[in-house]
């Protein structure tokens, strides 16, 4: 364990623009599908979302998988 900790940190060290990089790309990504889950009142997606680290990959899924709303539901039958 100790080992694989000393392997992040001298990554980290030796590449901090990639760190930051992958830091803010995830965070903003997390805020965006916070935000929208939120909003939609999704109180099932909000909690995963705020905790599982997925480098942006669950809340891309989410912000334009799961959260929009089908057209089906909505259009006017005639």
């Amino acid at each position: 364990m100790l080992e694989q900790i000393n392997l992040i940190n001298n990554f980290i060290a030796q590449n901090p623009v990639i760190f930051w990089a992958v830091f803010i790309w995830s965070l903003a990504w997390k805020g965006i599908a916070l935000w929208k889950s939120a909003r939609l009142n999704k109180m099932w997606w909000f909690i995963p979302l705020l905790v599982i680290n997925t480098m942006g990959i669950l809340e891309i899924l989410y912000i334009f998988i799961f959260s929009e709303k089908r057209k089906a539901e909505f259009s006017v039958k005639s």
